[in-house]
């Protein structure tokens, strides 16, 4: 059952993502708001962060086995995994804000809403996962590191290095 709706999570999140990157050229409005655009492009550019930096932070200190980088064999909780426990998810989500503000037109920010509810919705099937996974470990650090509020998780970080 858990696979079927991984399945149906994932296919559902594609065709709403490729909808939303797609209908953001087809829709974009020219006359809209540059502030507003200009935020959705700050955005994005931040979501490049939390996208891309998790490969190499599990890389190098996640001991992937097999299949690639996310098949990790020891709990990273550094690097940006000390910011926030699902990365690439915040990224989707970001993603899934920034288009709509960019494009400014109503129906890709109703996919938006649609992929960052998903993105959201996988990330606790995700925690599901990792609970099996690591245990009271990974518990210990679900209470000190946010799952995608990544203002908080710095804010944490930086109380976390002060009080060293």
């Amino acid at each position: 059952m858990k696979d079927v709706k991984t399945i149906i999570s994932a296919t559902i999140l594609t065709i709403v993502a490729v909808g939303q990157i797609i209908l953001s050229f087809v829709l974009y409005n020219k006359n809209g708001s540059p502030i507003v655009r200009n935020i959705g492009w700050i955005i994005l550019c931040i979501s490049a962060i939390f996208g891309w930096l998790p490969i190499y932070t599990l890389k190098k200190w996640g001991k992937p086995k097999g299949r690639g980088y996310i098949h990790t064999t020891v709990l990273v909780d550094r690097g940006i995994y000390a910011v926030v426990r699902h990365p690439q998810y915040l990224a989707g989500i970001l993603i899934g804000l920034a288009l709509p503000l960019i494009a400014q037109h109503w129906i890709v920010a109703i996919l938006g809403i649609v992929a960052i509810a998903i993105y959201y919705w996988d990330t606790i099937a995700e925690e599901e996962s990792a609970i099996e996974k690591f245990g009271e470990e990974y518990d210990r650090y679900r209470k000190s590191v946010p799952r995608v509020n990544f203002i908080v998780g710095l804010a944490r970080l930086l109380r976390r290095r002060r009080e060293k």
